[in-house]
């Protein structure tokens, strides 16, 4: 498969076979996902691997009841550390390099999963300070994305994409 047809391919999957995923193929997204660009090479992500039943549903719990959080046999917890930018980079650093280098390393996830015939999903919307107490996440770790990953159970269509002449411009705005 070349890039750009896993790019085109890749769908938001809410729907999962139970078919467990193996720990090789997690350490494999968690490598894609390590590889990603970073501001001065500082890596700011940290992975929470989550398989226990009960953990995925208060997941699914803190992601306002997106219950097929718990249906997918792995959560990957993706997370900041804003801390390990703030000496380097001050304010801007910790708020945006941080979040935009951990979107990075998120989006390699969700590639090399489809790649590997897996479907995920990209989750942001969660209470944070409920995710961060369900983990034992520690102060100066910011919990980022929810990202379920299973063998998919369903065949989302493409969704409509913006024309490039609507988004692009070219010297100025």
């Amino acid at each position: 498969m070349d890039v750009m047809e896993v790019i085109r391919g890749r769908r938001s999957v809410r729907a999962f076979k139970s078919e467990d995923v193996p720990s090789e193929i997690v350490e494999k997204l968690i490598d894609a996902a390590r590889w990603a660009p970073s501001a001065g090479n500082i890596q700011p992500w940290k992975f929470i691997v989550v398989r226990n039943p009960e953990t995925k549903r208060r997941l699914g719990s803190a992601a306002f009841g997106q219950a097929f959080i718990e249906e997918a046999p792995v959560v990957i917890v993706v997370c900041a550390d804003e801390a390990c930018y703030s000496q380097r980079y001050g304010v801007r650093g910790e708020a945006l390099y941080c979040i935009q280098d951990t979107a990075a390393a998120i989006q390699n996830i969700h590639l090399v999963a489809y790649a590997l015939k897996l479907g995920t999903c990209w989750v942001g919307a969660f209470r944070e300070n409920e995710v961060r107490e369900i983990l034992r996440v520690p102060y100066g770790i910011r919990p980022v994305a929810l990202i379920p990953v299973g063998y998919s159970a369903e065949a989302p269509k493409p969704p409509r994409r913006k024309p490039v002449c609507e988004i692009v411009y070219y010297d100025t705005f």
